[in-house]
Formats: C-alpha cells, structure tokens, sequence
C-alpha cells in the first residue's frame, strides 16, 4: 500500500504561470529522445507557481519549470520541480517520472500574489503576480507530460480547466541556483489561472 493516490490524481487550485524564450543551448537536459519545440532558435519554458487546493486530492504547494517538447499533441517535460509534501514528491516520480525534490515554498494570496521557494541550501526563486482585468472564461486545455520512468520514456495526459487572467510578473532568480539559466532574461507572457481543476494521469 503507498501514501500516494493512484493516478489519475484529482487536483483543484491556483497557479501563477510565466512563459520564457531560452536559448536551445542553455535548456537543462531532456530526457533521451525528447526534443524541444523551437522558433528562431529558442524554446518555450513555462515555469509555474501552484497552490494546490481543497477540493483537490492532495494539497501543497509546487515550483516547477517545463519545457515544451515535440509531440503528437501539446507537450512538455519537466526539468526541475519543488513540493513541500512527500506524498506528492513520492508519487510524482513513481508514477510519471517526475523529478520531484522538496523545498520551503512560501505563499501570499491578495491583490498582489507573492511567493519564494527555498531549500535547506540556499534560496532557488521569489516571484510577486499581479493580475489585470479579463473576462471571466472558463477554458479547458489538455496536454502530455513526458518524462524518463525505469528506463522508457512515459507520456502522461493532463486535461485541466481554469480562468486565465493576464498578469504583471516580476521575478528574481538566483543565478547560481537550478533556475539560473532564466536569470537576467524577462518573461514574455504571464497569466494567473484561477480555480483550476486538473485530472493528472490516465
């Protein structure tokens, strides 16, 4: 018997999403045979704070970067990711492959949405959103998460719904941390997505 539900996992929350445009050159490494989505040369990273929230499975808090990859559908892979539970650390990489490690994420919901995320070694990111005006749409998406699993490549189905806000985002990375590679760049786009619901793994 594991600590972790079987997938798929039920989640419910909110989420802070950016999106940046990064050099192929300077992307972490994908797992083997994953190859990233370009334009011009670069790659799409989204990176994500979540607030994972009743009435969800399973709630905790998340940093994470992904990278969008080739795919029959939508795709990405996530390269780094930081929980403050061990229950979803654990059933993370169990059961798709994510490379999951815990960390210190701190969380302040209002007008102004602020976060930072730690580990016992030194500080990874703080960011603070600010959401502008948008009309209230519920709109659905489904995409693929491919990560390594015992060897074999494992793509995941997502399918989630939320209300997508556009927002100001300011971000500070520690250069010297596992986010690095974003430091000194600015995002291109930044949304809020409000009272998500998200069904992860088939």
């Amino acid at each position: 018997m594991t600590a972790y539900p079987p997938e798929p996992w039920n989640l419910a929350g909110q989420a802070y999403l950016s999106v940046w445009r990064v050099p192929v050159s300077e992307l972490p490494a994908l797992p083997d045979g994953v190859e990233p989505v370009t334009v011009g040369g670069r790659a799409q990273v989204f990176t994500a704070w979540i607030d994972y929230q009743e009435p969800g499975q399973l709630q905790y808090h998340e940093l994470l970067a992904t990278v969008a990859v080739r795919g029959k559908r939508l795709s990405s892979s996530i390269t780094d990711i930081w929980v403050d539970s061990e229950v979803s650390l654990d059933g993370g990489r169990a059961l798709w492959g994510i490379p999951k490690d815990l960390a210190a994420l701190d969380f302040t919901h209002g007008r102004t949405f602020t976060a930072s995320a730690a580990t016992h070694e030194d500080w990874i990111a703080t960011a603070a959103f600010t959401a502008r005006p948008s009309l209230p749409v519920r709109m659905p998406a489904a995409f693929d998460v491919v990560q390594m699993l015992d060897g074999r490549l494992k793509r995941s189905p997502v399918r989630a719904k939320a209300r997508p806000r556009p927002a100001a985002a300011d971000w500070r990375l520690n250069e010297h941390g596992p986010l690095g590679f974003l430091a000194g760049q600015r995002p291109v786009l930044s949304a809020c997505l409000r009272d998500f619901t998200i069904v992860f793994g088939g």
